[in-house]
């Protein structure tokens, strides 16, 4: 009974939902519907930060998203079944490429509200207290081609975990086969496996390793992630808690700022790039029993990966291929979003690019390989969790179709959206404000608001085509590794790498040219359509500038990123003396420490310094670099292996090392955002007129000038825009008087109804009885003048007082409409005496007639209504 309940209130609330979302509007109205829908979300998102406000938000934005989408479907199928429009032209295959991309982002848009809907927010369990029943751990870090300045760390980071030495087996899988590997593994007291045969790259060196221990858990690290101490005290208690869990993942926390915090200035102002799919995504799949395997900071259990053939080899994304073989068998996964572990990003936007164009290929051949959706054995949330997961990767081309779609009409002239852009703007705004308003407030600590376009701007155009080859071919592609730990010497912009995006740029500031042409000559009629493109284009613009600033590669010549951190210091002097302060930054290298201003060091001097919190009594050699009052700079000497683990203690094994981050982050303010994208847009465009003009006073000369004549142009252009608005408004103005110039004679049509297929009589019947007449214009062509004759015939057994007609007629863009209402006496004058003067009629943006009739039980309404030409006289029927 529970069930049927439950089954009868799902069906009445799909059921208003889809009345709700087809309800059909005019542009005033919706306007009014979405202005409220609006103020709604903007009250409730400042009320509270309650989930359940969040989950409504959800709701508000997914009902605002499909009214856009019932609409311009509808606006579709009418542009289809016109016969006046042609169907196989050019703008039908714009308009259908638009509006599949515009399909593909509200799909992405949903599935991205059911993933994070509810993050889980899972807690650590702690391990049994007896720690001899604690299992045996093996520790992987495989390796390729880094330095091993880059693996020292992570090795010693992995030795000194906080768990019985005798239960932890730390393994460096060197792939490389490289003598100072195995001389440091030797010293380090670390194992060192390397193989004969390296086929399948990671996936392949795991395997190999694999198949020579034999521990019941395996925790794996990439070689620059160095664990905490806490790792597995961390993780471990939720493997022994639930023996159907195959894999816990831990967030990937970067330490050095990834390309766009670096090149755009940007570090610990906006979120990293990869924060969204840690910080929320993750925490999101973990509710849905989704959670992805990330190669990475991660513990799995022996059982689960034997079971599945251990790593797979069929895909360049080999983790989150292993976790979905995983849960294929019904094994469980789970996330803990707590840092356990950190690494570096990459270091330059190339590398970046070439490390995504990795994930995106292999995401699509499992896609292809091994479909969520087809595959047996997972639930219809994990199935929707891995699917957003793979199709994210087509972004670059609804992304592209986005960046040139207002140059359709701007530099071609042929249309995208077959609808007035009034209405498009009162559909359209609802839907990307609520979008905006709830993922601002799902990520904003993750994702600032329009950083998501320069993401995908950087990276569309290098996806798209491995993308579409993998989803051809699967097998296409070969693995990468991504460099790290690599330094640049100068400051440069990597005019190659943005060698994309300065296309689009230039295509996009030729859209913007053409606004005059299309503004005073080709489209004088439809300034607002030309403006609405405008603002398309400035916002692609804007985005397309931070895409270009993001190619301005930031020096970096120190080979260990310095890390914020106040560690406590015991400063040992060489008269015996002790100081207690505390370390501003650190990294591998050196530190900057914080001195009493009385004391003075001279540069070269030797001090031996401990970390009494983390590495108790054990000291390094350090040599002072620099001075000044109240702070240190010092240079760390740590030839041996004990000092090198006694200061990877000190940096990276801290429990807390990385935690603070999380608390220091910003809060998404939409405007805020916006403002700060704009300020660095033009960063950008300086940066593209740099790399086209060598001489850099002529550059910076160039750069003002161009910018000013832009903002100049723009201006005078807007005004132009609301005189000619305002002219059009006023009564009685002829359209061809406003336009500069005229239309040509040779253009000028005059349809009727009957052109149009509507030729019948209609008869109503019944105190509330309607009828519609849908008729669509051929998109080539402009309404200039139109003119209602209605004829009708009423029942003599009508009461003239009762009875009504009332009309309603679309106006168009700019149609001058004259009603010319009669009757047509068929029956006796005294039984329809004074009914005309109770015909009303309205304008409204429906783009159909509409006759209703209301009297007497057995009424009878007939009438004929005809459209033509001004000037034109007759009746069409």
């Amino acid at each position: 009974m529970e069930k049927l309940f439950k089954g009868l209130v799902v069906v009445l609330f799909c059921g208003l939902f889809l009345q709700l979302i087809t309800l059909y509007l005019s542009w005033p109205q919706q306007m009014i519907l979405g202005g409220a829908s609006i103020a709604i979300g903007i009250a409730a998102n400042r009320l509270t930060d309650s989930r359940d406000v969040t989950l409504a938000l959800m709701l508000i934005s997914i009902t605002a998203t499909f009214r856009y989408g019932w609409w311009r479907v509808h606006l579709l199928i009418d542009y289809f079944s016109n016969r006046s429009n042609h169907r196989f032209s050019y703008d039908s295959v714009f308009m259908l490429i638009l509006i599949l991309a515009e399909a593909y982002t509200v799909l992405i848009m949903i599935l991205g509200y059911m993933q994070t809907a509810w993050p889980l927010q899972r807690k650590p369990i702690l391990l049994p207290v007896n720690e001899d029943i604690w299992p045996h751990v093996d520790i992987l870090i495989p390796t390729y081609n880094e330095p091993l300045s880059l693996v020292r760390y992570t090795a010693l980071a992995a030795v000194n975990m906080d768990y019985p030495q005798d239960k932890l087996h730390v393994y460096i899988l060197d792939d490389g086969t490289r003598k100072d590997f195995a001389e440091f593994a030797a010293l380090a007291g670390v194992g060192y496996i390397t193989r004969v045969e390296h086929g399948h790259a990671k996936a392949g060196n795991i395997n190999h390793a694999l198949t020579m221990m034999h521990s019941p858990f395996v925790a794996i690290f990439d070689c620059d992630h160095v664990p905490t101490r806490s790792f597995l005290q961390m993780t471990l208690g939720w493997m022994l808690a639930d023996s159907n869990l195959a894999m816990l993942q831990t967030p990937h926390h970067f330490y050095s700022p990834d390309p766009f915090e670096r090149n755009l200035l940007q570090y610990k102002t906006i979120p990293s790039e990869a924060e969204l799919f840690y910080g929320i995504v993750q925490d999101g799949n973990d509710f849905w029993n989704a959670t992805f395997f990330c190669g990475s900071c991660a513990v799995l259990r022996r059982t689960a990966l034997d079971q599945v053939g251990g790593i797979a080899v069929e895909t360049v994304t080999e983790d989150a291929h292993t976790s979905l073989r995983m849960q294929k068998l019904g094994y469980n996964t789970a996330y803990i979003n707590i840092p356990q572990a950190a690494g570096l990003a990459t270091e330059t936007l190339a590398a970046h690019v070439g490390q995504r164009i990795r994930w995106a290929r292999g995401m699509i051949q499992i896609f292809r390989t091994d479909n969520p959706m087809l595959a047996t054995g997972l639930k219809f949330t994990q199935r929707l969790c891995y699917l957003n997961a793979m199709i994210h990767f087509f972004y670059a081309v609804p992304r592209l179709v986005f960046l040139l779609a207002p140059l359709v009409y701007m530099l071609l002239g042929r249309s995208i959206i077959p609808g007035y852009w009034v209405a498009i703007v009162a559909y359209a705004t609802p839907h990307l404000i609520l979008a905006s308003l709830t993922n601002s407030r799902i990520q904003g600590r993750h994702r600032h608001s329009f950083w998501n376009e320069i993401y995908e701007t950087v990276l569309a155009p290098y996806i798209l085509a491995p993308t579409l080859l993998a989803l051809i071919n699967p097998k296409l592609g070969k693995f990468n590794v991504t460099d790290k730990g690599s330094t640049l010497s100068d400051t440069r912009f990597d005019s190659h790498i943005a060698t994309p995006t300065k296309w689009l740029m230039l295509l996009n500031f030729l859209g913007l040219l053409m606004a005059p042409y299309r503004i005073f000559i080709k489209d004088p009629s439809h300034p607002g359509t030309v403006i609405m493109n405008l603002v398309w284009i400035l916002f692609n613009l804007v985005i397309l500038g931070v895409a270009a600033a993001v190619a301005h590669e930031q020096k970096q010549r120190r080979g260990a990123v310095r890390i914020e951190a106040k560690v406590p210091i015991l400063l040992n002097l060489l008269n015996g003396h002790s100081i207690q302060t505390v370390s501003i930054d650190m990294s591998v290298g050196g530190a900057s420490i914080k001195v009493p201003t009385d004391l003075t060091f001279a540069i070269g001097s030797k001090l031996r310094l401990s970390f009494p919190e983390n590495a108790g009594e054990d000291e390094i050699g350090a040599t002072v670099v620099g001075a000044r009052p109240g702070e240190l700079r010092l240079s760390f000497e740590v030839p041996t292996i004990p000092e090198q683990e006694t200061l990877t203690r000190a940096i990276y094994s801290r429990a807390d090392a990385w935690i603070s981050s999380l608390e220091t982050k910003e809060k998404d303010q939409p405007l805020k955002s916006l403002g700060r994208v704009i300020v660095l847009s033009f960063y950008g465009f300086n940066q593209v007129l740099r790399s086209l003009l060598p001489e850099r006073a002529s550059v910076q000369k160039a750069s003002s000038a161009t910018m000013g004549a832009i903002l100049l142009w723009l201006g005078m252009l807007s005004c132009a825009a609301l005189l000619r608005g305002s002219a059009e408004t006023l009564p009685g103005t002829p359209a061809r008087a406003i336009a500069s110039t005229p239309v040509p004679d040779a253009i000028m049509q005059t349809l009727t109804l009957a052109d149009m297929g509507v030729n019948r009589m209609i008869e109503m019947r019944g105190p509330h009885s309607y009828y519609s007449v849908r008729f669509t214009l051929p998109n080539t062509l402009v309404p200039q003048d139109a003119t209602l004759y209605l004829h009708y015939n009423f029942d003599a057994t009508l009461d003239p007082h009762a009875a009504s007609l009332k009309i309603t007629l679309n106006r168009g863009s700019a149609i001058a409409a004259d009603y010319y209402i009669r009757r047509r006496d068929s029956y006796p004058k005294s039984g329809v005496a004074g009914l005309s003067s109770k015909v009303t009629h309205e304008v409204k943006k429906e783009s159909y007639f509409s006759l209703a009739g209301c009297g007497g039980e057995n009424d009878r309404c007939f009438r004929q209504i005809g459209l033509l030409g001004k000037g034109e006289t007759g009746v069409c029927k």
